[in-house]
């Protein structure tokens, strides 16, 4: 069995770039300490969707994956450049197994083909699909707090959402639709004769607006979340939330038809904005009012992620006291640097 991590992490950039040149571009402001489980996790989760969407029994690709995360969690991964990439991505950052399977989930639903009727449902889709992604790229980060945790999932809801905001006509045209039927229903449109032969007016580009509302709420919330990474993850995090939120832009921008035409945000408008992100280090949003709640479609994707150890007391008294208070902290952060 072949096993040079080097190799291993050189295949997964290279289907990376070939697939989200958007991911690819703000990987590339990730520490590096972040950058290789960060694209070891793309590489699953991008051969995990074609082996579910594009094989001929969903299935049964489900049944493989599921055995694949078995041998990736064992220490025992397929021989497969991508399994053994996350084998230690998973290992080093104690990613839990039900974020992946949170994932594989969502795929099966793309695959079956599941209807969405409420926005709550496709917040439920959307949570497996992007949010499951969002926790598990917090925890590679080394977050543990469950706030920045329910963050980072709303914003993997919130480029979701986008995604299919820009998709809508290649979605309708594969048989698929995303957007809430019951939406439709309220703006006047039948859906099934609408999804047999799909056609741009007013009343969709009215609900393609309204899903784009949806998201500029949440990526508002991540902002925050944003503030609560480490310094050296904030410049790669707000780059993508802000080249993600351009294209929701760039839609409007294009009077919102996203039937007819799929929307893209210009290579020098993605530097400028990647530009504007690497100030993010530095940037922290004002404090909202209120400690937001998650959404709840990703509340339980935050339970599962491990609760980070409490800072023990600071002890009064003594300044020989607070000395080995400090000393024991110190330690306490080599030995979980050293289990990483």
């Amino acid at each position: 069995m072949h096993a040079d991590p080097g190799h291993d992490l050189q295949a997964c950039r290279r289907l990376m770039r070939g697939g989200s040149k958007s991911f690819f571009a703000a990987s590339l402001l990730l520490p590096a300490r972040v950058r290789a489980p960060a694209t070891a996790l793309y590489a699953f989760c991008r051969l995990a969707d074609d082996a579910i969407d594009l094989g001929d029994d969903a299935h049964a690709a489900m049944v493989a994956l599921r055995e694949r995360l078995d041998g990736i969690y064992a220490g025992t991964p397929a021989d497969i450049d991508a399994d053994r990439a996350l084998a230690c991505a998973v290992r080093r950052h104690e990613i839990p197994r039900e974020l992946l399977d949170a994932l594989l989930e969502g795929f099966l639903w793309d695959a079956q083909g599941r209807r969405y009727e409420t926005l709550d449902e496709l917040h439920d889709y959307a949570a497996r699909v992007a949010g499951a992604v969002g926790a598990m790229m917090a925890l590679v980060m080394g977050t543990r707090s469950h706030q920045a945790l329910a963050r980072a999932c709303e914003l993997g809801v919130a480029m979701q959402l986008t995604n299919i905001a820009r998709d809508v006509g290649e979605d309708a045209r594969n048989g698929r639709l995303y957007l809430p039927r019951r939406w439709m229903a309220e703006a006047g449109i039948d859906t099934e004769p609408w999804l047999r032969k799909p056609v741009f007016d007013g009343r969709i580009a009215a609900v393609v607006q309204r899903l784009l509302r949806e998201a500029e709420t949440l990526y508002a919330r991540a902002e925050h979340g944003i503030a609560a990474l480490p310094r050296d993850c904030r410049p790669a995090i707000r780059a993508a939330r802000l080249v993600y939120a351009e294209i929701g832009v760039q839609l409007e921008r294009e009077g919102l038809d996203s039937v007819n035409r799929r929307v893209v945000v210009r290579k020098s408008r993605k530097l400028a904005l990647m530009a504007q992100a690497s100030g993010a280090a530095w940037f922290t949003p004002g404090k909202p009012a209120t400690v937001l709640p998650p959404l709840p479609a990703i509340q339980y994707l935050v339970d599962l992620a491990p609760r980070p150890e409490p800072l023990p007391l600071v002890p009064s008294g003594r300044f020989d006291d607070r000395m080995v208070w400090v000393l024991d902290l110190f330690e306490r952060q080599l030995q979980q640097q050293r289990s990483r």
